[in-house]
This record gives structure tokens, sequence and C-alpha cells, in this order.
């Protein structure tokens, strides 16, 4: 286990939590996983560009139990490792940062990515307030919902089982009740994820939705209300998480130890755990979100004329979308039909198939068919633009968003046909899904110094995708507001001119989910 080296506490108090927060990190990892995984991208991009293999850190120190510390290697063997782990970075170096000219990628880089290394460090060590007595009462309300939940489940399977376990649920629906099952395991056990429990559920049948309900309320419980009790901070009573820059394609920032982009903000459940994020007295939380930016973003890359024009003139688009494929007036329009519009709005970004969007709406999959069809025929550039996104697909191997962020998908041309489908529906939504990240990268970037030139001490703490979260003194609320939406707003400029308008909903609140 990590000791802490002499000299520490002789560090800043900041840079004291910072190390506590490492060590921490460092400890977690080897009681969650028994070892330290350091195979780091440097050494196979050494292998791969330089053609040279490293010495692995289990060379230097060993493995398992007969592992040692870094300060137990004998010297010489730890500086020649410690020579070529920098040795090797700067050969990189050399080799990349001149196709970063060459491949035009410069400008992303110094406006998307270096600038928020900073940015992300300083939103990391502020952290966010996390109030313990609400998270507390949530878990016990949640732990009664789950047992009033597993009566019902019992009840309608007519036997008590442990709902926790998949093959026992699999015995159950299968097994008893002879329901069709969709598939198997590799190792031969029915299969229960979330996608069969939602087919069964789709076709009328009660247990697996009830099933899946219960589900997602323990997994609120065991992810959030019972486990950021454990995430806040000793000294500054506060919940930091760790953000990742490059671990998704579309270069989407992706927040761990703890996940904080995951709480579902759709359900009351997860809207109550977001009222467990609060603003110490005195300060309350700003939430900025982006509205609609992908559908944004999809209306200026695919030219769509119709889109455009709704969003230029703060239409409704999804009423506007309505109309436009159901023949029905804006006006007093039913809201379920506004509900489908939003759905296949939506659903189209992420290449929704008739099958999914007839489980989202609960109808049968030939009307969802129909409605596929019928938006393509009212919105025919959008068909065009997903047809020329996959043929660049197939032919570079990559898409890229509108300021040049390249998304690979070098299997898109692959013989397997359910691979290749969802390959080309990803690379027909990353185009847009990046092209929003790289926007509020670049908000992200511009915002302390836009704060600072105002005079503001609004601190910028969290990015939840299209949304930032900002804690701000109580007398700044009214002149943080404006400065804010106008960066995030105009975050395209001026690299890129977008034909539609970017607007951000922002309001102020003591707690996340009434600010958001």
């Amino acid at each position: 286990k990590p000791r802490t080296p002499p000299g520490v506490m002789e560090l800043l108090p900041r840079d004291q939590i910072a190390f506590q927060r490492m060590l921490d990190t460092i400890r977690q990892t080897f009681e969650r996983f028994g070892f330290l995984p350091v195979e780091t991208p440097v050494m196979e991009l050494s292998e791969v560009l330089l053609g040279h293999k490293p010495i692995a850190f289990k060379e230097v120190c060993g493995s398992g139990k007969s592992m040692i510390t870094f300060d137990h290697v004998p010297l010489e063997r730890a500086t020649h490792y410690a020579a070529e782990d920098a040795d090797i970075t700067l050969r990189l170096w050399h080799v990349l940062k001149p196709r970063l000219a060459a491949e035009s990628m410069t400008a992303l880089y110094e406006t998307a990515e270096r600038p928020l290394v900073d940015v992300i460090a300083s939103m990391e060590m502020r952290g966010i307030s996390v109030d313990r007595q609400i998270l507390s009462r949530l878990s016990g309300d949640f732990a009664q919902s789950m047992a009033a939940m597993e009566a019902g489940i019992f009840e309608v399977a007519g036997e008590t089982f442990n709902i926790g376990s998949p093959k026992q649920i699999g015995d159950i629906l299968f097994g008893k009740l002879g329901l069709a099952a969709a598939k198997k395991t590799k190792t031969g056990a029915w299969a229960t994820g979330a996608d069969v429990l939602e087919d069964l559920a789709a076709e009328g049948h009660e247990l697996p939705r009830r099933i899946l309900d219960w589900r997602q309320l323990s997994k609120l419980k065991s992810t959030y209300t019972d486990a950021l009790p454990g995430y806040i901070h000793p000294e500054t009573k506060r919940v930091h998480t760790s953000y990742s820059l490059a671990s998704t394609t579309t270069g989407r920032l992706a927040s761990s130890e703890p996940n904080l982009q995951n709480i579902p903000v759709r359900t009351e459940e997860g809207r109550k755990i977001r009222r467990a994020f609060v603003a110490p007295p005195g300060r309350k939380l700003v939430s900025a979100d982006y509205s609609q930016i992908e559908l944004r973003v999809l209306a200026h890359v695919a030219d769509i004329p119709a889109l455009k024009n709704a969003f230029s003139e703060g239409i409704d688009i999804h009423a506007m979308t309505a109309s436009e494929m159901f023949g029905v007036p804006v006006e007093g329009m039913d809201p379920m039909i506004r509900r489908r519009a939003k759905a296949i709005n939506f659903g189209i970004i992420y290449g929704i198939s008739a099958f999914g969007l007839a489980n989202q709406l609960s109808i049968p999959r030939e009307e969802a068919s129909d409605y596929i069809k019928r938006y393509f025929q009212r919105f025919p550039g959008i068909r065009d633009y997903m047809e020329a996104t996959k043929r660049q697909a197939r032919e570079n191997g990559y898409v890229t968003s509108i300021f040049g962020r390249k998304a690979h998908y070098p299997e898109i041309g692959s013989p397997n046909p359910s691979m290749r489908a969802f390959m080309e529906r990803a690379a027909i939504n990353a185009p847009i899904q990046g092209s929003a990240a790289d926007i509020i990268r670049r908000a992200m970037a511009r915002m302390e110094t836009a704060l600072a030139e105002a005079r503001l001490s609004a601190l910028m703490l969290l990015q939840v995708h299209d949304e930032l979260i900002f804690e701000v003194p109580d007398d700044e609320v009214a002149a943080t507001i404006p400065v804010v939406r106008a960066i995030m707003e105009g975050a395209a400029e001026p690299a890129v001119k977008l034909d539609v308008p970017l607007v951000v909903d922002a309001r102020a609140a003591q707690n996340w989910d009434e600010a958001h």
C-alpha cells in the first residue's frame, strides 16, 4: 500500500488535498483490482511509432504479492526506468507535435484541448458540496420503496427469489412463466439484461417491467445515495469528481470517482439525488444548459431549412416537427403527439431503429417504421446527411466534427451485420455529438478569463455534457448569468459560424435540481 513520503505535509493545503486524493485513488485501485494498472498509452505509442518497447513498471517493481513500492527499487534500475520514460515521452512529442499542423489539428488542440487541462484541474480541486442528511434520508426512502417493489414482484411471480440474481430471474421468466426467451449468455444461462427485459415489458409482460423499475432504484441507491457520502473529502467537505479529457471517441468529457454525469434527470428519483448537491450559505448554484444543442448542430450540418428557420425564429422544434409530420396545428397540440415527435427528433440523431422507437413509445413496430419514413420524407436532407456520413466513414475510417475532431470507426466495414450497423449509427451521431462537445469545451476554455475580466468570483464546478454548474455569491448571480450565457452562446465563433443560434438556459437556486 502507498506510503506518504517525507515532506508531503510541507505542501500547501490544496496540494496536500491533491496528493491525498492521488493516494486514495491508488489505494482504491489496489483494493478493487488487487494490483495497480500501470501500462500506459505511452508504452503502446512507443511500440507503434518508435518501434521500441519500454521497460514495464512490473519489470521494475514486480507484481502481485511480491510487488514493491518505487522507493525500494535499486537506484540504478529506478534511474534507468525513469530516464527512459521521460526520453520516450519527448521522442513521441517530436513525432506527434508536427502532425497537429500537418493534419490541420492545431486549432482544435489549442482551443479545445490544451487550455482545458488547467480548467479541469481547477474544477476537480474545487469540488461541490453535498448534503449528507439528504442522501441519508433518500437511502431510507429508496430502501422502503424497494421493499414494496419486491413484495409486488414476488406476488406477480408467485414465489420469492433473489431479484439481484440474473439466473433466478431467468428461471422465473423463462422456466416457470414460459416467456419467449430472446437469447442465452456464453455460459448457457438465460440472458436477462435490460434490453431483454425492456423487450418483454414492451410486449405487455408485467414482471419484467417491475424488475426493471427495481433495478433502476437499486442502482441509484447503491451508486449515489449510499456511495456518495464516502466520496466527501474529510477536509473540504466536498465531493471531488475526476474528469477524463480523452476517454471518449466524440470528445465528451467523462466523469469518474464518482461519476456525476449519469444521475438521471428525467426521473423523480434522479431529481431527488440532485437536490443533495447544494450551495454553501451565502452562495447559489447556477446551472447553464445548452438548449437542444445537438438538434441545432444537426440542422446546421445537414442543412435542413425547416429546422434552421424554426430555431432562428424560436419556434418549439418538437411541436413544429409534430405539425410537419402529422398535419396538426401547433396551437392546442396534444402533448402526446409532441412527445412522439420529440422521441423521433432525438432518436434520429442516434440512428434509432423502428424497433427501438416502438419500445420507447410503446407502439407497434410497423407504426414506428411509418413515423421514421414520414420523418425522412418531411426532412429529406437528414437522410442525405446520414448516407454521406456513412460513406465518408467507410472511405476514410473516420468522421469529423465541424471543428475537425476525428472519430475513428475502423470496423464500419465489418462483415458482421450487427457490428456494421452499430458502427454506422455511431458514425452518424459522432459529428453531431462531437461538435456539441467541442462547443462546450471552447466555452469552458474561455470562461475563467471572462469571469475574471468581469470581476466576478463565480467558480465553475461541474460539466455534465451540455450543462455547466457554477457556485456564485448571492450578490453576483444577476451579473454572472449574462456573462456565462454570452460565452456559451458564442463559443463556436470565430472558428465556425453556425446557421442557427445557440441558446443557453440559465438559472440559480440553492440546489442543483432547482437550478436545472
